[in-house]
Formats: structure tokens, sequence, C-alpha cells
């Protein structure tokens, strides 16, 4: 998209056009990471649905490769960066439209909060000294949970100072992580397969005590944390090259790649586990299989590589939120607007997003020092948060469709007459995903055994704040009604 087409929707080319299509795709398949949430989240998978849990994978990436076809039309129509929130703003004027970034940005703070601390699921199994506050490393213990803020703590900051670089660094450290992660998990998947110690029909019955269709169904929690985020390739659309015809491209490729990758890794981690009946599973997941089947040493040089993919999946979800603040600000849609839609001369980024990205998802990860429920708490919010800023553009797109005011355009890429079941089934899925992840059960909300309705409640609660906070937010501001929004 050249500068005088981004002119149409009112903006002028302030950031630096400079990324390709393998960066576009990098950008997405990095907030995705499969080796740094499946890692994150095997264990939490396979305590809940047994090996049955395997079978939330495929019916994830069908639901959301639903949301991915009608992001694609969209990232054609309106190659901006913001990704969702240029898209529902232009869907739905007004208060729904900007609901949509403001959900979209509260769910990436927390979204990078929760990969940060995944640092913890990989550094104390590669060397015990970065159990820095000593104690239990396990995640759900209370010095784990303090170690993984120390820990996410000071990931953030760095990813913070490289955001704030400037893109071309920031491109340049993603393209090398995701070249390594993809290296890295084509060798864990032909590793594990090699090793295998029983077949794939391991996925066709429990090992155990079957967990019944309700623990299979929280266990999509691990799946729907994994396959979120690749609307990020759309995200840096205006710094990316032909960003019409290549945004929607990395878009379906970031989701595919990572759903059918992610998929391969937890059917040969299956069948290559030592055993599916000791408790390792449930209690260390994925390192406790890469030590076991690669051995000591070269298991520790795998878990290595996951902690790069834990750094570069951080840093591009920081990425994401950066663009966002600004194409948010940018119309003057947030407080401090002015500054955060600032663009160094430079560096040519946005500095002050940065920064404030990195401070709030620190103070996030600070409010919950020495909780036990982080991870699962933190996971299963950011879940909720960010498929219900997804339904805000599929739910409106769908009544657009349905009205006769968005139609194809000629060169772009279009679902055709597919457009509407697409897009229907979309708002289908995300909204029984929303219910099925807030779900209050105590096993994901309430680790502690505290009983409290508002621990279970707290996705719930935490949305209600968020809309709150937006609705007064709006309320003062009234920024948007002053931008210029094309016809569709």
């Amino acid at each position: 998209m050249p500068s005088e087409d981004l002119s149409a929707f009112g903006y002028r080319q302030e950031l630096r056009r400079t990324l390709g299509g393998f960066s576009a795709f990098a950008a997405g398949f990095s907030f995705v990471s499969i080796l740094t949430t499946v890692f994150q989240l095997f264990a939490f998978g396979y305590s809940f649905g047994d090996t049955l849990f395997f079978w939330t994978w495929p019916l994830v990436i069908a639901g959301q490769l639903l949301v991915a076809l009608n992001f694609a039309e969209l990232a054609a129509r309106f190659p901006l960066a913001g990704s969702v929130y240029q898209w529902a703003k232009h869907l739905s004027p007004g208060f729904a439209g900007w609901l949509a970034g403001w959900m979209m940005l509260v769910g990436c703070v927390v979204a990078l909060a929760g990969a940060a601390i995944a640092l913890q699921v990989v550094l104390p199994s590669v060397w015990s000294g970065f159990q820095l506050v000593g104690g239990d490393p396990a995640i759900t213990s209370p010095t784990g949970a303090s170690n993984a803020v120390l820990l996410g703590t000071l990931l953030i900051i760095v990813t913070t100072a490289i955001n704030a670089g400037g893109v071309r660094l920031m491109a340049r450290i993603n393209d090398i992580g995701v070249a390594a992660e993809l290296a890295g998990v084509l060798v864990l998947i032909i590793g594990l397969a090699l090793f295998a110690v029983r077949g794939p029909q391991v996925v066709l019955q429990p090992a155990g005590e079957s967990p019944g269709v309700g623990g299979v169904l929280a266990s999509a929690l691990m799946a729907a944390y994994v396959l979120y985020g690749f609307d990020t390739a759309a995200s840096v659309a205006e710094e990316t090259k032909n960003a019409r015809r290549t945004a929607p491209r990395a878009v379906l490729r970031a989701l595919l790649v990572s759903g059918v990758g992610g998929l391969a890794v937890v059917i040969t981690a299956l069948m290559a586990a030592p055993s599916l009946t000791d408790g390792q599973l449930a209690g260390k997941g994925l390192p406790y299989v890469i030590t076991a089947v690669f051995g000591d040493t070269l298991g520790r040089v795998f878990l290595a590589d996951v902690a790069i993919a834990v750094v570069v999946c951080t840093l591009t979800i920081q990425t994401g939120t950066v663009r966002l603040i600004y194409a948010m600000a940018r119309d003057g849609a947030l407080p401090g607007a002015n500054r955060l839609s600032a663009v160094n001369a430079r560096t040519g980024t946005p500095i002050a997003p940065a920064v404030l990205s990195g401070v709030l998802a620190i103070g996030l990860l600070l409010l919950n020092l020495g909780n036990p429920t982080i991870f699962s708490t933190i996971t299963g919010t950011s879940v909720v948060v960010v498929y219900l800023a997804y339904l805000l553009v599929t739910g409106p797109l769908l009544i657009r469709r349905r009205q006769g005011r968005f139609t194809a355009e000629p060169g772009h890429f279009s679902l055709g007459r597919w457009a509407i079941p697409v897009n229907v089934a979309a708002v289908g899925y995300g909204a029984m995903m929303i219910v099925n992840i807030a779900w209050p059960r105590a096993d994901i909300y309430d680790l502690a055994g505290t009983g409290s309705v508002w621990v279970l409640l707290f996705p719930i609660e935490f949305v209600g704040a968020a809309l709150l906070t937006g609705y007064l937010c709006w309320r003062r501001r009234s920024a948007l009604s002053t931008v210029p929004v094309p016809a569709t």
C-alpha cells in the first residue's frame, strides 16, 4: 500500500514501510509462538483432559480459521496499524467500534504479562540458578510465582527497550527468532516421533480416569490461548510492503502454521512420553518429556531454544500492543493522545506506547506477586478479553454483510459466496468459547481453594471493570466522533 493510499484513510505515512512478507508472517507467528504457549500450557491441558485434550486442538484451529478468514478480508480492505481497532472502527463507528480496540488493548497487556512469565516454565529447568528467589520453581507455588514475576519483569524491560529502538531492530530479532523457532519445532516433532513408545491411537481414549466432557472443555483453554494473536500480522500493515496483498496471506499463514505445528507437537509428545499415568505430564508437562526423551544435556539445549521463543513472543506481543496504542492515539481515542501518537524521528517508532505497555504489564505482574494462581488466572482472562475483542469485529461485520453494506472488492482477498456462512460460524464459535473459558472453574481460578466467589469470577469481573473504565474513558474523550470514516 503506497503512502498515497494511506492518505485515503485520512493518515500520512509516519511509520517506516520496510517489512516484507516473511516479517509480516513472523509478527503473527511469534505472537502465537508454539514453543512458548504449548510449553506453558501442556501440563494444564493434560491435567484436565488427559490424552483427549488433543481433540480441542482441531476444534480451536477450525474455529479460529473462521475468524482469520474474516480478518483476511478486512486486512485487505483496511491495511492499517492497529488491525482489530481499525476494522471495528470502520464497521461500527462510535463507542462500539472504539470498544473493540479498547478490549484488544487490555487483552494485549494481559497477554504480554502472560507471555513474560512463561520464562518460569523453562529457565529453572535449564539451570537451577534461574530460580532467583529460591524454593519450589513450580509456577503454581508461591516461590515459583514470585520468581515468574521477577523474570517476567526483567524480560519486559528488555523488550520495551528493543521496541523503542525501531522496527528494523525488532524485525531483525523477530525474524531470527522465528526461524529458530520453526527449526526447533521441526526438530522437536521429528525427534519425538522417532522416540515414540506408542502410536497415534493414544488420543482415542484416556490413559487414566475419563476426564468427562467438562474436563475436555476446560482443557480447551490451552488451544484457545495458543491460537490467538495471528491478527498481529496485519497490525504492522503500515510498515509492510504491498500490505493489501501481503497482510491477508500473513494472517492466514500465521494461524495455519501455528495450528498444525502445535497439533503435531501435542500428539508426538503424547506418543513419546515415558509414562502417561505417573503424574509427570500433568505436573511438569513438556519439559519432562524433552529431558526424558533427549537426555539431560540435549534437553537443556532445546529448552534454551524455547526460552528464546518466549523472549521473541513477548517482544512481538508488545510490538502489536504498541501499534494498537499508536493507532488509537492517532485518532485522539486515548488519554494523552498527543504524546502516545508521536513517532520518534530517529527510530521511526512511537516510543511512549512502548514504555506505557511495558509499565502496565509489569504492574499487572506485581499486582499478582506471590499468587500461585497467577498463571491460570492471567491466561484465562487474556483469552476471554481478546475473544471478546474479536467478537466485536466479526459481529458488526456479519450485520454489514446481511445489510449488503460489505461486498467484495475486485482484486482483493474475498470469501465470495461463503462470506455469510463463514461469518455466522465465526461469531457462534467466538461466543461459545468466551462462555467456556470464563466459566467459574475452581481448578483454574481458585487453585488455593479459597472458595471465594470473587476469585472464581475473576475473568468476568476483569471484563466488567475494563468495560466500565473504557466507557468512562470514552465519555471523557469523545474523540472518535471527529475521526473521518470512509464509506464502506
